[in-house]
């Protein structure tokens, strides 16, 4: 039996909401069957409000002896009391699909095609059937709740597997499907047999219900969630070309991101087509070692692009991930040595392991890595030397591992042999108004004076970071000196000054 101790974090805000709306839980009350992935989170408060309020009425409607509407009044007070935060997400996509369908061929091409554009999907290799009175593996249910999107990828036989089923019933219950976070792909299959159960689709679901008349509740929240799903905006194959639709389906999602994550947020900009082009050149789906460089001018933005593309991809490096800061200013200050011990502590996830000089460090890093699939960023490497000692050949490392160097010296990338370089790219004048803007006003004022010194910055980010940051909150005549200055100054030798 749930009881209000169940949600012991939000104590203190429903009390408060009981004696407004003059309610009392009961102790009495044998609540109905709740979902697992409900379950799951009634000792988290952040991932109970971050449920779908019609979810969370399951509960109160249970807890309290009141009426939905009621319940949902409750819930939207609750959340108003006490705000979730915005959820931190590790993977773009999950897909939802049935194996024996659709992963050898459909589901494989769209995954490599995703991962060609940066996107990563989530894709688990389910061909097992979901034991009686077995909920979904956490695994799972975390992965779609650490996912922007879910596809569902219905297929002939989707219906006949009850962990496909169950995995479109925790993607309804985790996701806001009014806002899109769930699309329908519909794989020579007919989206109204799916939403009305009926053909091929139908009889297969039937036979689960044949199978589990002692799991009515689960019955009745696979069936609510197919036809709520299967009547969503997606997309459908009819007797198209596979390889067109597939890439309707990457530019949807492609544009999707876009909107959601233009990497404003913490001062980036621009960041989202860069961290792409990077993590396309990465060639993640192969399982061959790749080291690849990213060079440019100071102050571009390449420790910037290294690190975002570090965030996006490090899920995927079970056997350890590193970035290693600063290489060359730090190997000054503190030697080799400093930085071939936190690569080594970072990969062995905490061991005390100490070199004694950078030798044995190199040494080591080949003996302890080379079986291991790994990332490593080195950023700012400007000496060959620490390339060797550090990386110093791809037999160092274990298949699928990546290497991403950042640099201004070119040269050193091409006498290391890394498989591609990626020129770090200025900001585009609209993405230089928008950084400037970031760093001085939340509105968009004196936009022809902020277009006007962001031209004489020259699409530099650290330039207009430093200038934004000085004009923050300033009248219009600082605006105006600032502008003359650099037109009679500083114009063509901003990055001298940046050196």
């Amino acid at each position: 039996m749930i009881t209000q101790g169940a949600f012991a974090c939000t104590h203190s805000s429903l009390s408060a909401l009981e004696w407004k709306y003059q309610i009392r839980p009961s102790a009495l009350i044998q609540p109905r069957k709740l979902s697992s992935s409900l379950l799951n989170r009634q000792h988290n408060s952040d991932l109970f409000l971050r449920t779908p309020i019609r979810t969370r009425c399951i509960y109160f409607s249970c807890l309290y002896k009141i009426c939905p509407r009621r319940c949902g009044i409750l819930c939207k007070a609750l959340a108003s009391n006490h705000e979730a935060p915005s959820p931190r997400y590790r993977y773009d996509v999950f897909l939802s699909f049935r194996g024996e369908d659709t992963r050898k061929n459909f589901v494989d091409h769209l995954h490599d095609g995703l991962r060609q554009k940066g996107i990563i999907a989530f894709q688990d290799d389910h061909d097992r059937d979901l034991p009686r009175g077995v909920c979904i593996k956490s695994g799972i249910l975390g992965a779609i709740e650490k996912s922007r999107y879910v596809l569902v990828i219905f297929s002939e036989n989707y219906a006949s597997s009850t962990w496909c089923l169950e995995e479109v019933a925790s993607a309804v219950e985790c996701k806001d499907i009014n806002e899109g976070s769930v699309i329908p792909i519909f794989y020579k299959v007919n989206p109204s047999d799916v939403r009305k159960l009926r053909g091929n689709f139908g009889t297969d679901f039937a036979k689960i219900e044949e199978t589990r008349t002692n799991d009515m509740g689960d019955i009745k929240r696979w069936k609510n969630a197919l036809t709520e799903v299967a009547a969503l905006a997606g997309r459908d194959l009819n007797d198209g070309f596979e390889t067109q639709f597939i890439q309707q389906i990457i530019g949807d999602i492609e544009s999707r991101l876009s909107l959601q994550r233009s990497y404003v947020a913490g001062g980036l900009v621009g960041m989202h087509s860069r961290v792409a082009n990077v993590v396309q050149l990465l060639c993640l789906g192969e399982d061959d070692v790749r080291i690849i460089g990213i060079c440019g001018m100071r102050g571009i933005g390449k420790t910037t692009v290294a690190r975002a593309v570090y965030d996006k991809i490090c899920g995927e490096f079970d056997h350890g991930h590193s970035f290693l800061a600063n290489v060359g200013e730090n190997s000054k200050k503190y030697g080799l040595i400093s930085l071939q011990n936190q690569f080594l502590k970072d990969i062995l996830q905490g061991e005390n392991v100490r070199v004694r000089d950078d030798q044995e460090g190199a040494n080591m890093i080949k003996e302890q890595v080379r079986h291991k699939k790994v990332l490593l960023i080195l950023d700012g490497v400007d000496k060959k030397k620490q390339l060797e000692k550090l990386a110093g050949d791809l037999d160092w490392f274990g298949p699928g591992s990546r290497i991403v160097i950042t640099t201004r010296n070119k040269n050193l990338l091409l006498q290391c042999g890394v498989n591609a370089i990626y020129e770090a790219k200025k900001l585009s004048i609209d993405e230089a108004v928008e950084l400037l803007c970031l760093k001085t006003f939340k509105s968009n004022h004196f936009v022809q004076h902020v277009k006007q010194v962001t031209q004489r910055a020259n699409g530099l980010p650290r330039a207009l970071d430093v200038l934004g940051s000085f004009l923050a909150k300033r009248m219009l005549k600082p605006w105006q000196r600032v502008r003359d200055i650099l037109k009679k100054r500083l114009e063509g030798k901003v990055s001298d000054g940046l050196e």
